[in-house]
C-alpha cells in the first residue's frame, strides 16, 4: 500500500469512528481512560523496552541531551501519563453541554450545544508522553484523532497506540477513534494535512520548522503551536532573590520544553546587583549566558549576544540576557522578538504588573511566577494537546473545552418564519 493510500484509509476509518465516539456517553469514555491508565502502569516494562530502542537510536544520531530527556519514558513520566489520564477522567465532560438558552420574539428557544471538533490530525515530535495526553483529551472531548509522531519515537508511540486501541475496545468504543500512523516516512505528514475531505483540523506541535511546514502546506485548518521564545523581565524594585529562583526554575528545570525561559530582561537600576547573583546560580547549573553590551560590562568574559539570539528558542542551557532602561523597552523587546507563548515579570509595583499583564500579547502572562507554569496540568486543564500561539480558535493551552466548539440549537412548538 502506498503512503497516500494508507493515510486515506486511516482518515476514512477515523471519520467513521468519530460518529460513534461523538455519541458515546461520559461513562464509557471515562472507562476507557481509566483502563488505559491501568494498562500503562501494568505494561511499564514493555513500554520502556520499546522506548529504549528509540533512546538508543537518538544517542547514536547525536541528539541533544535535552531532547533525549523529552524522549525518555522514565518511571516518573509513565506515572505522570497514567495520572494525567485519571485527571482527565475526573474532569467535567463538555460534550453536550447546553448554554445561553433564550426565547426569541417568534417564540422559539435558541441556545448553543458544545460538540466535538470531529477528526483531528495531530503532528508532533519527540515526546511519547504527548501520545497519551493527546489520545486522552481527544477521547474525552469526543474527537477521533490520527497521531503522527516523529520517527525518533516510533517504537514508543506504536506500543502506546496498541494499548490505546485495547482500552477503547474494552470500553465498547470504536478502536479506530485513536490511530498512530505506523510509518516514519515524512511523506505521510504531507498526505495527512491535505485530507480536507476527512479531517476537521490539524494541530502541529514541535519545532518551528515543523509548524511552518504544516501551516504552509495544509488544506485543513491549522491550530498553530509555534516556538516558545519566553521572557522574564526583572523590574525596578523587584525581589531579586525571587527573580533568581524564578529564572533558575524557568531555564534549568527542563530546558528542552517550549515554556522554558530563553531571554532574561533586567531593568538597568537592578543590573549591578542582580546580574552577578543570577550568573552565579545559573552558571553553576551549566547555563551559558549570552549578553548585550550592558550585560557584559557587569559580567565580563561571557559570550556577546548577536541579533539571532533574541528570537531564538534554544531548548538548551543557553540564556540571552539584556539590560533595559525601563519597562517600555522591555515591552518593545518582547513585542519584537516574542512568540506569543509565555512572558513573566518580577515586580513589587501593582501598576507596572497590571500594565505588563495588559500589554504583553502572549497566551500566558505571569506576575512573580515561572514561565514553566504554562502547561495544561498546571493551569487546571488536566492535560493539554498543545499551546496555541494563534488566537483562532484558542489561545494558550488546549484542554477539553478548546477541543470542542458549539453549534446552535433551537426548540419550537410549530413556529414558522413570517418575515421575508
Amino acid at each position: 500500500m502506498t503512503v497516500s493510500a494508507m493515510m486515506i484509509e486511516l482518515a476514512r476509518e477515523a471519520k467513521a469512528a468519530a460518529r460513534g465516539l461523538a455519541r458515546a456517553g461520559t461513562e464509557a469514555k471515562n472507562r476507557a481512560l481509566l483502563d488505559l491508565a491501568g494498562r500503562i502502569e501494568a505494561e511499564r516494562a514493555a513500554l520502556q523496552t520499546e522506548n529504549e530502542k528509540d533512546v538508543a537510536q537518538a544517542r547514536i544520531e547525536g541528539m541533544a541531551p535535552a531532547l533525549i530527556d523529552r524522549l525518555m519514558l522514565s518511571d516518573k513520566v509513565i506515572g505522570q501519563m497514567a495520572g494525567g489520564l485519571r485527571e482527565v477522567a475526573a474532569l467535567s465532560d463538555p460534550v453536550g453541554q447546553v448554554s445561553d438558552m433564550k426565547y426569541r420574539p417568534s417564540g422559539i428557544q435558541v441556545g448553543r450545544m458544545r460538540i466535538p471538533l470531529g477528526v483531528i490530525g495531530f503532528i508532533y515530535e519527540s515526546r511519547p508522553n504527548v501520545t497519551v495526553d493527546a489520545a486522552g483529551l481527544c477521547l474525552k472531548s469526543g474527537n477521533a484523532v490520527i497521531l503522527k509522531g516523529g520517527r525518533e519515537a516510533i517504537h514508543s508511540n506504536q506500543a502506546l497506540g496498541r494499548l490505546i486501541g485495547q482500552s477503547l475496545e474494552a470500553a465498547g468504543l470504536p478502536p479506530r477513534a485513536v490511530q498512530v500512523v505506523p510509518t516514519t516516512d515524512r511523506a505521510a505528514t504531507l498526505e495527512l494535512i491535505r485530507l480536507d475531505e476527512y479531517l476537521d483540523v490539524v494541530i502541529p506541535r514541535g519545532g518551528e520548522g515543523l509548524i511552518r511546514f504544516v501551516a504552509e502546506n495544509a488544506r485543513v485548518p491549522v491550530l498553530k503551536h509555534y516556538k516558545g521564545t519566553c521572557h522574564l523581565y526583572v523590574d525596578q524594585g523587584g525581589d531579586l532573590e525571587m527573580a533568581v529562583r524564578i529564572a533558575h526554575n524557568a531555564k534549568v528545570q527542563r530546558p528542552g520544553v517550549c515554556n522554558a525561559l530563553e531571554t532574561l530582561l533586567v531593568h538597568q537600576a537592578e543590573a549591578d546587583a542582580f546580574l552577578p547573583l543570577a550568573a552565579q546560580t545559573l552558571e553553576a547549573a551549566g547555563v551559558e549566558l549570552r549578553g548585550c553590551p550592558e550585560t557584559l560590562k557587569r559580567l565580563p568574559g561571557r559570550k556577546a549576544a548577536v541579533e539571532e539570539d533574541w528570537p531564538a528558542e534554544y531548548l538548551d542551557l543557553i540564556l540571552a540576557v539584556r539590560v533595559v532602561q525601563y519597562l517600555d523597552e522591555a515591552l518593545d523587546h518582547i513585542a519584537r522578538y516574542g512568540s506569543k507563548h509565555t512572558e513573566a515579570i518580577v515586580t513589587r509595583d501593582y501598576d507596572r504588573a497590571r500594565r505588563f499583564l495588559t500589554e504583553v500579547d502572549s497566551s500566558l502572562v505571569l506576575v512573580n511566577a515561572s514561565t514553566r507554569f504554562n502547561d495544561g496540568g498546571e493551569l487546571g486543564l488536566g492535560a493539554e494537546i498543545g499551546i496555541s500561539t494563534s488566537k483562532l480558535h484558542a489561545f494558550g493551552p488546549m484542554g477539553l473545552d478548546e477541543l470542542t466548539t458549539t453549534k446552535f440549537i433551537a426548540f419550537g412548538s410549530g413556529q414558522i418564519r413570517r418575515r421575508a
